[in-house]
């Protein structure tokens, strides 16, 4: 046996006793040969690494994740993701999906990257249906069945229609579950299941869905996890109380850390191992933190050949200077090193190659000042606002009385920002509007075309002069984040791929990025997470209040919501 790297020395995670234990590690062949307390140095090993005073630990896993949420490509997001010591990621591509459907998933299908990535189908093409939201793109039946046949293929993508799921029958996303479960019984399906429990958890998971990734309580991980579903707790679900309501039920079993969505500007900093630390801060024990960043996520998926640091197993690792601050020395992929401590992110020699038509694909009128009058008869009108939280990207319905004068709705005086979707695939030119609350306090607008799901061109501003300028430049730049305030651009960040993600290195993405966030800011809008809270503001699958090209929706019931409830 041809032994091509032995580490010796190394303080080795033993993921099956949860410990870590000072051994010598043998690679062959890009997997793991013996690890234990034998010596193979007499063995002629091409490669000896002494790992004294070092951690060792799995490669990790993200088995819950869209690469479009970083607005790069698979190839690009490689480099940062192995970076930071994740060597294996199951993608749901259905941001792509639903801009460009097949040929989007397939142009991610076809990059050749360094850190394993794998692929759930987006299930969810719409998130709803057409008459709710207008996509560039569909995944329907014939796609599913196509896409099943994809040796990439091991998941089905979060289910994320309701109403479809819980109350129709003959619905699409239905169909696309059952036909799932008779083809691959064993395919793992993953689940949008926010605020959802009692008989319509078990509408869920009689209906195939085993795992849900959404923001959770204390209470509905004890009730998801007792009621046999499997929890992935992304930034938001991870505090205190929640990892309190896991130790104190040892819950570790049924549980994995996962990202869903890491910025531009955020991954700078960290993708799944910063999940991770921050679990250990809120209470985690280190050792369990690890086991659910890299175990558990491994037997969700099905993988057989990693996820522990055995023989046999994928020689995919981390080598740690200390495990306080989770500071990583260096990371390999089946054995090869991939990235040391210092480096910056490695990159392919040339860009993605992407269709032309998909540098071109924002079709949607340029707005006049005109097309921002509401007309309305009256003195007043009570409307349906969309109530901005400070936490999480869920909002409240509630309602607010707006002056009317000279016949329009006087929203830029009401104290809130008037929000607008137009559809941008030059389908129909459909506009909705609608009404924000908690969103700006300043004068000015931010625009984007990385409107989740749908990605139509979403402005939100308290000026029709600075709404028109944000969304005349998201134009000029064929998608992308825009900030204006008082008449001036305060932030930008070309997306001009589709509208949702660049062909840009990480480092100029993450920048702009962080210089929207803070423009951003500079408005007022106040967020944990102010970027992706915006993007979702058009998430009709997300509660409470949404609004799409088609209009505002209530999410749970799918009901169609009026901007003006009445005139007074």
């Amino acid at each position: 046996m041809k032994i091509d790297l032995l580490i010796k020395n190394a303080e080795v995670y033993n993921s099956f006793l949860k410990k870590f234990e000072r051994k010598h590690a043998a690679v062959s062949e890009g997997k793991f040969f013996y690890v234990g307390l034998m010596d193979l140095e007499d063995s002629a090993p091409v490669q000896v690494l002494d790992a004294s005073g070092k951690y060792m630990v799995p490669g990790l896993i993200d088995i819950h994740m869209h690469i479009e949420s970083s607005m790069t490509s698979p190839s690009i997001f490689s480099g940062a993701g192995l970076a930071n010591g994740v060597t294996t990621i199951v993608a749901d591509s259905h941001e792509i999906a639903n801009v460009f459907g097949m040929e989007g998933i397939e142009s991610f299908l076809a990059e050749e990257t360094e850190m394993d990535i794998f692929y759930a189908i987006p299930s969810s093409v719409p998130s709803t249906t057409a008459e709710m939201e207008t996509t560039g793109g569909k995944i329907e039946l014939e796609e599913v069945r196509e896409l099943l046949s994809s040796p990439q293929i091991i998941a089905l993508g979060e289910a994320m229609n309701f109403k479809g799921i819980v109350s129709e029958p003959d619905s699409l996303i239905r169909q696309i579950l059952n036909e799932t479960q008779q083809t691959h019984p064993f395919l793992p399906i993953e689940g949008h299941v926010p605020r959802v429990s009692g008989i319509d958890l078990a509408r869920y998971q009689f209906a195939g869905i085993t795992a849900d990734h959404t923001q959770q309580t204390p209470e509905s991980i004890y009730e998801k996890v007792s009621s046999g579903m499997f929890i992935e707790l992304q930034k938001k679900s991870i505090n205190p109380e929640n990892i309190r309501m896991i130790d104190q039920h040892q819950l570790y079993e049924y549980t994995a850390l996962v990202t869903d969505d890491v910025i531009a500007d955020d991954l700078l900093d960290g993708h799944l191992n910063a999940n991770l630390k921050l679990a250990v801060d809120c209470g985690m024990p280190l050792e369990q933190a690890i086991y659910i960043s890299t175990y558990t996520p491994a037997r969700r998926m099905g993988f057989q050949d990693r996820g522990a640091i055995a023989a046999g197993l994928k020689a995919d690792f981390i080598l740690l200077d200390d495990l306080t601050e989770w500071t990583i020395s260096e990371v390999y992929k089946n054995g090869q090193l991939k990235h040391q401590k210092g480096d910056p992110f490695k990159y392919p020699k040339e860009k993605p190659g992407f269709p032309a038509h998909f540098y071109h694909s924002v079709d949607c009128k340029k707005l006049e000042a005109e097309d921002l009058e509401i007309h309305a008869e009256g003195n007043e009108a009570l409307c349906n606002v969309i109530r901005i939280q400070e936490k999480g990207t869920f909002t409240e319905h509630v309602q607010r009385t707006v002056p009317i004068r000279d016949g329009r709705l006087d929203w830029a005086a009401s104290g809130l920002a008037l929000i607008l979707v137009m559809e941008r695939y030059g389908q129909n030119g459909q506009i909705s509007f609608g009404l924000v609350e908690n969103a700006l306090t300043e004068k000015g607008a931010i625009a984007t075309t990385w409107a989740h799901d749908h990605h139509n061109l979403m402005v939100v501003g308290t000026s029709a002069e600075d709404i028109l300028l944000a969304q005349h430049k998201v134009l000029e730049l064929q998608g992308g984040y825009v900030v204006t305030k008082e008449g001036s651009l305060t932030g930008c960040c070309p997306l001009p791929i589709g509208g949702i993600i660049t062909d840009a290195p990480i480092e100029v993405t993450g920048q702009q990025i962080k210089e929207v966030r803070q423009a951003m800011k500079d408005l007022g809008y106040v967020n944990t997470n102010e970027v992706m809270s915006f993007s979702t503001l058009s998430l009709p699958v997300s509660p409470a209040l949404k609004i799409t090209d088609q209009g505002m929706f209530d999410v749970r019931t799918q009901e169609k919501i009026p901007l003006i409830e009445e005139i007074r």
